[in-house]
């Protein structure tokens, strides 16, 4: 299953995953937009099944999630849904609100699609937990601190498990992409280093996922740098993050 299925990243990879014998299950907040993916996944060969939730309403989620894996269990999810937020292009931020909604869908979300499923997955000794972070979880950006706060989160939280369930049978998968085409990333403005195309950035993101890593930066050469970039003294950093500034216009998000 996967979270944020409608568009974007999700819905591409829905459709990577989609085949003969495989069921997927598409999960986001517009019905319209879900029949459309779930249509593409079918045409591949997939049984789909759709469910309407908010990834930071935790009961709901667990409901659904527990009835999905009820009806036919399920090995691969993925915690792809998000939001995104930052510096607008007259200086302002989001302000608390903005910064509790990153944090709820960004990190919440993700845990609520975790935590359900967990027992099962423990009590199968079999599964895997693919987490979507960003790379912007390695350094914090000056134009959007709430975000890459809610996507350290996220990284923090998968590592974490990761380790935690070493011995248990159940792989969990980091993914940190950097920029490429989506309704997301068009509402950022400004230099884009090695931006790729949506669909090379599903593939790489696919093929990490099934290859069960537990650790991809994409592209590896931006995440390394960013790694490098934290190692710097503060101030330095700082002065060299900066050269690279977006500005945030908020449009339809997944």
């Amino acid at each position: 299953m996967i979270s944020g299925a409608s568009r974007g990243l999700g819905a591409a990879l829905a459709v990577r995953f989609a085949g003969p014998g495989v069921t997927i299950g598409l999960l986001g907040r517009d019905a319209a937009a879900l029949d459309e993916v779930a249509a593409r996944c079918a045409a591949r060969g997939a049984d789909t099944r759709i469910g309407l939730c908010d990834v930071s309403d935790g009961r709901a989620m667990a409901g659904l999630l527990l009835g999905w894996d009820a009806d036919l269990p399920i090995d691969l999810a993925i915690a792809n849904a998000g939001v995104t937020g930052g510096r607008q292009a007259d200086g302002r931020m989001d302000g608390s609100d903005g910064a509790r909604r990153l944090i709820e869908a960004n990190l919440i979300g993700a845990m609520n699609l975790v935590e359900p499923l967990l027992p099962r997955f423990q009590a199968r000794r079999a599964g895997q937990f693919a987490l979507i972070a960003s790379l912007a979880a390695l350094r914090g950006m000056p134009d959007h601190p709430a975000y890459s706060a809610s996507k350290a989160g996220v990284l923090a939280y998968g590592e974490g498990l990761r380790a935690a369930l070493r011995t248990d049978g159940i792989a969990v998968s980091v993914i940190l992409p950097g920029y490429f085409a989506s309704a997301l990333d068009d509402q950022w403005h400004g230099p884009k280093p090695l931006a790729m195309p949506l669909d090379r950035m599903a593939d790489r993101v696919a093929s990490a996922i099934r290859r069960r890593v537990g650790h991809a930066s994409i592209p590896r050469r931006l995440g390394l740098a960013l790694r490098l970039l934290a190692l710097l003294p503060s101030g330095l950093g700082d002065r060299l993050i900066a050269m690279n500034r977006l500005t945030y216009q908020p449009g339809d998000g997944p």
